[in-house]
């Protein structure tokens, strides 16, 4: 573990000291990202310290280029002195507050010193006041997406704190992050769709993949088009997928029923390990995917675990054990023992690994190399950690489900068949078509699938985890149990998943008018009525919209709110057990009402005038909100239940002021009749 130095700002220099001071310690006495870390260099290779799952055999590497030049293949740098400071801040707050998205920390920077060349001066972090911090706020959200703007905004709020603490800027600021983190309760509009679209898998996907599965044969496929049979199966994260272990079944008897079926789990979020049971439904489809997938790792498994047996030995097939005794090695050899087409292929991967191929006397023109030397480059291939692939677990690639041939998933470079490699994230998102417009062919296009527009279909593995959970959420699946079968810790992270149409919520609430799962007067209206259920659903819930405490059925096209924000006393609002969040929100609701009927109590005992209506208002108030949640709490309510309270008598104006006798409706009309009469001259 990286040792953590503490910057110590001194009250006595200023802020271009202070600066001076804390890259020179973050660059000598600092141990992040390995002792050894080449401060000097523009791009830092932090695949140790910055350990994410499922990336397979590819690097984590930290560019510092510049925003303008970062998606260019030979991208600038950034300039002098914010380059050097950029280099300490990434090293200093790595060891401080670590984080697997470090690319987000690294977009600020960027933003920042794009902010300050604006002004035409030298990009200098001393000079960095809320001005720029405003600017480059703006830069962020012109250039990502909402979600990923408002966690880049978030670390340049960090930054911005960082400065100011630590006397860093020569103005320090309070800065807040002004870009909103985007919400996802507006469910109409064209936004919503396109959010929709671009979060969820295509149907024309979906109907195609399980084609692909019954026909694939090549190993490329089959793992690819397995791999979405998982995660269709259960709200998986990839990276959960691909460090499962080859034994990951599990099977358990149920008496009078068919035996349940998961799988073991390590979810990737802080979530407990668990048994992740499955539908029967999509139990049988795992299980062969399952199966599919072990027959086109299985060789490689046989040699991760010949490596674990024989460390500092190259591995050879059977055909070309009897090399191992032979000091030299053709190319024809080499080829062989790798697995290359031919002798020139044989030749161009010696020079990639340093290798020079030399003459021997007596053999003409052919050329050879050591076979030391061979063993050496191939052994350097391993991936890192072997022989352990997760960490975390102790997986050990011998025991891992995802371990392949290198490049044995892709198609345009030839198979080593004596290295080993883990399946990344890249290979399956590479497979089912997320970079197709690179040129990349994906398992839709090879088996001839299209939108049907003719378009190529493009989806990403972690599209069925939010197909899967908005399908959770439109059949009334508890918050928590949604939370708990997705692998979350926190209940609050559904919202971003949950895209329920209007139309499916609207049919959601009509389909439970009239049925067990309505508590309110709509449950028992349509029984004394001469009218389909369904029919009677539509013209007593025409439309829905969301709210705080639930869904609103009030009908807008026949007249406006007449209780603006005073949800709790319409007969319109409906809510729907075991959505935690509401819940929560409710239970606060109650708590708040009960505070301010004890102020209005209080109120009333001294006098106040008109505090008794307040008073009335608010034992209401309470008296609904307290029906509400003993509603919630009543086991014998099952979740997903839709719940309407039954209507609240409450007073107009003008019964109120005829209770205080203000209002005489005979005096009233006689009042009328002589202003009447006056008007005519009578």
């Amino acid at each position: 573990m990286a040792e953590i130095v503490l910057f110590t700002p001194k009250a006595e220099l200023d802020a271009a000291a202070n600066l001076r001071g804390f890259v020179d310690m973050c660059r000598s006495k600092l141990s992040v990202f390995g002792a050894d870390l080449p401060f000097q260099n523009d791009v830092w290779d932090v695949t140790e310290a910055v350990a994410t799952k499922g990336k397979g055999g590819k690097r984590e590497r930290i560019t510092f280029s510049n925003a303008a030049t970062v998606d260019q293949k030979s991208p600038e740098m950034m300039r002098e002195p914010f380059l050097s400071f950029a280099k300490a801040y990434v090293r200093y707050m790595h060891g401080m507050r670590p984080t697997k998205i470090i690319h987000n920390r690294v977009a600020a920077l960027r933003a920042i010193e794009a902010a300050l060349l604006e002004t035409g001066l030298p990009p200098d972090p001393v000079q960095i006041d809320s001005r720029i911090l405003n600017r480059a706020a703006q830069i962020v959200a012109d250039r990502f997406s909402d979600g990923a703007a408002y966690r880049v905004g978030g670390q340049i709020e960090m930054l911005g704190i960082f400065l100011s603490e630590n006397r860093l800027a020569a103005v320090p600021a309070r800065w807040r992050n002004p870009i909103k983190r985007p919400s996802s309760a507006v469910r109409v509009g064209k936004e919503f769709d396109e959010r929709r679209e671009e979060k969820m898998p295509s149907s024309a996907a979906l109907d195609a993949l399980p084609r692909i599965f019954r026909i694939a044969t090549e190993p490329a496929d089959v793992i690819t088009v397995s791999v979405a049979a998982i995660l269709l199966a259960s709200p998986d994260r990839i990276s959960e997928v691909l460090t499962l272990p080859e034994a990951c079944e599990v099977r358990e008897p149920r008496k009078g029923k068919e035996d349940a079926y998961g799988l073991r789990w390590w979810p990737a979020k802080g979530a407990e390990p668990m048994v992740k049971w499955l539908v029967p439904s999509m139990a049988s489809v795992v299980e062969e995917a399952l199966q599919k997938i072990r027959t086109a790792t299985a060789e490689a498994r046989r040699i991760a675990e010949w490596y674990e047996q024989h460390p500092g030995q190259l591995y050879l097939a059977a055909d070309v054990v009897h090399l191992r005794s032979r000091e030299w090695l053709s190319l024809e050899d080499i080829a062989k023992v790798l697995g290359l087409s031919d002798s020139s292929a044989a030749n161009t991967w010696c020079r990639a690994k340093g290798i020079k191929p030399e003459q021997r006397e007596g053999e003409g023109k052919r050329v050879f190399a050591r076979f030391s030397d061979v063993e050496a480059a191939v052994l350097k291939m391993l991936p890192r950690g072997f022989p352990v692939l997760d960490q975390a677990t102790g997986l050990k690639y011998s025991e891992a489900l995802f371990v392949v041939q290198c490049n044995q998933l892709n198609v345009r470079i030839g198979m080593h068949r004596c290295m080993i490699e883990p399946v990344g994230i890249g290979q399956i998102n590479t497979g089912l078509g997320s970079r197709v417009a690179h040129g990349y062919e994906s398992i839709f296009s090879r088996f001839g699938f299209t939108e049907p527009d003719g378009s190529p279909i493009q989806i990403t593995s972690h599209k069925f985890r939010h197909y899967l959970n908005t399908l959770a959420q439109a059949g009334g699946l508890s918050q928590l149990d949604i939370a708990k079968w997705s692998g979350r810790r926190d209940i609050k992270q559904n919202e971003a998943y949950d895209h329920v149409t209007p139309s499916q919520m609207l049919q959601k609430i009509r389909d439970a008018v009239g049925g067990d799962q309505m508590f309110g007067p709509l449950a028992e209206l349509p029984k004394k009525v001469l009218i389909r259920r369904d029919e009677f659903a539509r013209l007593v819930v025409p439309t829905a919209h969301t709210t705080d405490l639930g869904y609103c059925v009030h009908d807008y096209t026949a007249s406006p709110c007449q209780l603006h924000m005073d949800c709790i006393h319409c007969r319109d609002l409906v809510c729907v057990k075991g959505d935690t969040e509401k819940e929560r929100l409710l239970r606060r609701r109650l708590d708040e009402a009960k505070g301010l009927m004890e102020r209005a109590q209080a109120a009333t005992s001294e006098g106040y005038s008109g505090s008794d209506r307040w008073l009335d208002h608010h034992r209401t108030t309470v008296d609904r909100l307290a029906q509400l949640c003993s509603i919630m709490d009543d086991p014998r309510v099952p979740d997903g239940a839709v719940i309407q309270l039954a209507a609240h008598n409450m007073p107009s104006r003008i019964d109120r002021v005829t209770e205080r006798g203000q209002f005489q409706p005979e005096n009233e009309q006689v009042r009328l009749l002589a202003g009447v009469k006056a008007l005519l001259g009578e």
